[in-house]
């Protein structure tokens, strides 16, 4: 399709110009949000093709923001009648207000990831082919292996943004994601595990038959660890995580409570605490939106604003929030490269892009032998944070014990209880390995749902309370 949304419209730029002037006249800021999106998804069930999807999608949305005040409204007709319906419903929040337009985003040149559309590249009979291929091949690797589930999707976003003061600035995203999830059993019992990689690029790597089989014999192995695990234990110990996903309790935990509106509203653990200690000395938390091809990137976000790299929390000290356009102003900062929506018919919010905390100076063989009984925490399934207490609750799907320095049998049913701010002063020995989860993640916040990414290295956190299911 042609990329340029403004010929999407029965008008041309300069009308589209005129109503978008006069719907922000007064307004501190705002924008019109333009969007075409395509989606796929193929999913492959117990040995057959059983699901599959496509939708193409399109409009725009209209913002004014006036102080701590938003007008919003969006439409799936691109028409200038349209248009100027919802600039009569966004200029309630201006009457009688004058504001001062705020300047636009600085432009960038840089660009993280390629616009080559991945829905229709392999061929559908080709995708359906892998997924029977990752089928086949579990069920042959062993004969534990009762149910095998496999979805590879795709999604192609162009947007398009346009000023009232003239800039216009248009990015397009890309994404392509392969899940496989296996069930493994042993006369009742049965364990699951599972594997996804994705990211801002083309299916080719997904496709070599190396890089599915690498995923799927993770999932398998995963899910016989699982079929082996004993009852976790109860209790207060000492918790070693492991790079990469691990990295998604630091997301909920922590993550959240540094976007901006939350700290603005004073609903946030770490509300007013800017400047102050937050983690234990060594620990660096960054926010960056700039990593290639990364599923949380973002040449820029969906004002306008280009991605940045963000420290957060520096050694342990609170040097920085994550920033949409209104709340930076409201709290006299700079917008971060923060601003995220999930379409055209939601507003931006403050988000994350991709989060994660840096290395450390301590090998992982280093920090397990100093446990002499805990847990070691592998991978992160479900879990629930309260953002103004800071209160979190999280899942292993992996986890082991640590007895006297090494690692032992594979429990199940670890949950990690804690709360966000404490948790990170608890942080006592930091890896050399930072790694960043495979290419999953996923964020919902107040109905919201965008990509991000998540990672750290090894951690220790001492005296973690740990929920357990042993008798």
């Amino acid at each position: 399709m042609n990329t340029d949304l403004l010929n999407l419209f029965d008008c041309d730029e300069a009308r589209l110009r005129s109503i978008l002037s006069e719907a922000l006249s007064g307004a501190d800021d705002g924008e019109l949000f333009l969007e075409h999106a395509q989606a796929e998804s193929l999913t492959f069930d117990n040995g057959r093709l059983k699901g599959g999807s496509f939708n193409t999608d399109q409009g725009f949305g209209l913002r004014a923001v006036a102080g701590e005040s938003v007008g919003y409204a969006h439409a799936g007709e691109m028409s200038a009648a349209a248009l100027s319906r919802a600039a009569d419903a966004v200029r309630a929040v201006t009457a009688g207000y004058s504001g001062s337009y705020a300047t636009a985003p600085q432009r960038t040149n840089k660009k993280y990831y390629g616009d080559e559309n991945p829905i229709g590249s392999p061929s559908f009979e080709a995708k359906a082919k892998l997924l029977a291929d990752i089928d086949a091949y579990l069920r042959n690797k062993d004969d534990k292996v009762r149910q095998v589930t496999a979805t590879i999707s795709a999604s192609w976003q162009v947007v398009d943004i346009l000023r009232a003061d003239g800039h216009r600035v248009q990015d397009i995203r890309p994404m392509t994601r392969i899940n496989i999830s296996v069930v493994v059993g042993d006369g009742d019992r049965q364990e699951s595990g599972s594997f996804g990689t994705g990211g801002r690029i083309g299916f080719g790597d997904f496709v070599s038959e190396g890089n599915w089989q690498t995923g799927a014999d993770e999932a398998l192995r995963q899910a016989l660890v699982n079929l082996t695990a004993i009852d976790a234990p109860a209790g207060t110990m000492d918790v070693v995580l492991s790079s990469g996903w691990p990295g998604v309790m630091l997301h909920e935990a922590v993550g959240h409570g540094l976007e901006g509106d939350f700290n603005r509203k004073k609903t946030s653990a770490f509300a007013g605490l800017l400047g102050e200690m937050v983690a234990a000395p060594g620990v660096t938390v960054v926010d960056d939106g700039t990593i290639d091809n990364r599923r949380g990137s973002l040449t820029v976000d969906d004002e306008g604003t280009p991605s940045g790299y963000n420290v957060l929390i520096e050694n342990g000290r609170l040097v920085g929030y994550m920033q949409d356009r209104q709340n930076a102003r409201l709290m006299g900062m700079k917008p971060t490269g923060n601003g995220r929506r999930q379409g055209y018919s939601s507003v931006p919010m403050p988000r994350m892009t991709n989060t994660y905390m840096l290395s450390g100076d301590r090998t992982p063989e280093e920090i397990i032998a100093s446990v002499k009984k805990g847990i070691y925490a592998v991978s992160f399934g479900g879990g629930q944070v309260d953002i103004t207490s800071g209160k979190f609750v999280f899942g292993c799907t992996e986890a082991y014990m640590i007895e006297d320095g090494r690692i032992g049998p594979a429990i199940k049913g670890a949950m990690l209880i804690g709360n966000g701010p404490d948790a990170m002063k608890r942080v006592s020995m930091v890896g050399n390995d930072m790694k960043l989860d495979t290419g999953i993640g996923n964020c919902g916040k107040a109905g919201q749902w965008v990509p991000v990414g998540v990672g750290q290295p090894h951690l220790r956190m001492d005296q973690v309370t740990v929920g357990g299911t042993k008798a």
